[in-house]
């Protein structure tokens, strides 16, 4: 673990702070949109689901900075955030009463069998999306201690001033000697809509510059940062042989990044997957266990997988435990409705070593 120097606990420090949008994701489970006249709400986000996944089933002390606007929306959102034990850090906005700024929405059905999931967003005039640097202290926020700083690609694609802040931010966090983590998470259609398509991979590469941690497979590598590598259409779901070449082009040009770690997830159906997940550190190559899905609710996996090798990095342990312990609470999280976790601490331990699903008495 030399090479990633994680500070070590301290009274009152902040374990982990995330950088990103919160929203509202509208979910009418298995019943099309077209056809659904109920849905589930559950509040989101890319960065704050991991802060939310450590604070509830791995005990961290955890925060998000984020947009936050002063309507009902914004009252449930802030009410689930504290549920879930994390702290809120918020640039406030007022809302007009007609067209905001808002709380963005996220549509996602959970699909069913061979009908695929269906993701569709809300995200005008998004508040997050007017963060910019400057809006957050960030001496004062990390005047306790601040040990480790995430934050994301959805994030950074809402507007041209996201990624200035997330850049601010973690030049701010180094100095305090935190480490730094960031989830490629590419999504084209969102750097087409802000209008950074052309740019996106040089605006991603120049927040390589400030990470030590790289979350992402070798599609979001590959598209996310410019890389030629391998053909990632003809390979192997399951075979982590591209993204380890991938790795090679990423540590070549950002010697800067210690760690990276991805899922590996073969769709047989939209509730039957095959998952494994893989970690390259300082130069050395892990591999999670393959195990079979039953699949309830696939959003917010990743997440749940990032959470629990945070986790594991944060506490010292061993780089294997640590991603076999993503691995494991990834796929508790597919088990549960919504995006952040109901699994235990002691599930995720057992489920990590090889326990199964016999009932517990």
């Amino acid at each position: 673990m030399s090479g990633l120097n994680v500070p070590a606990k301290k009274d009152g420090a902040i374990d982990f702070l995330a950088l990103g949008a919160l929203v509202t994701r509208l979910d009418p489970g298995i019943v099309p949109f077209g056809f659904a006249d109920t849905y589930q709400v559950h509040v989101s986000g890319g960065e704050f689901n991991v802060a939310a996944n450590l604070a509830r089933c791995f005990g961290q002390n955890t925060a998000v900075a984020s947009a936050m606007v002063d309507y009902p929306i914004g009252a449930k959102v802030e009410a689930e955030v504290r549920k879930m034990n994390v702290k809120g850090i918020y640039k406030r906005f007022k809302h007009d009463g007609v067209r905001g700024p808002n709380i963005a929405q996220v549509w996602s059905d959970r699909g069913q069998g061979v009908r695929a999931p269906v993701v569709f967003y809300n995200r005008a005039n998004e508040a997050a999306a007017m963060l910019k640097p400057g809006d957050f202290d960030w001496n004062k926020v990390f005047s306790s201690g601040l040990r480790w700083l995430h934050s994301g690609g959805i994030f950074c694609a809402l507007s041209p001033t996201t990624p200035e802040f997330v850049i601010d931010a973690m030049k701010a966090a180094r100095k305090a000697g935190a480490v730094v983590s960031f989830d490629l998470n590419y999504r084209a259609k969102l750097w087409a809509a802000n209008g950074s398509a052309s740019s996106a991979s040089d605006t991603l590469g120049r927040i390589a510059e400030q990470v030590d941690v790289l979350v992402g497979n070798e599609e979001d590598l590959q598209l996310g940062l410019g890389l030629k590598g391998p053909d990632i259409k003809s390979a192997d779901k399951l075979d982590p042989e591209a993204f380890y070449r991938t790795i090679e082009e990423v540590t070549a040009r950002w010697p800067n990044v210690k760690a990276v770690a991805t899922t590996l997830r073969e769709v047989k159906s939209t509730n039957r997957h095959l998952w494994s997940a893989v970690l390259w550190l300082d130069g050395k190559r892990y591999a999670a266990p393959t195990t079979e899905l039953d699949v309830y609710d696939r959003v917010g996996g990743g997440d749940g997988f990032a959470a629990g090798l945070i986790y594991g990095l944060l506490e010292g342990r061993e780089p294997q435990e640590a991603l076999n312990l993503g691995w494991a609470h990834g796929a508790l999280l597919t088990t549960f409705p919504g995006d952040t976790t109901m699994a235990t601490l002691d599930q995720v331990q057992a489920f990590a070593k090889g326990g199964s699903a016999r009932i517990q008495r």
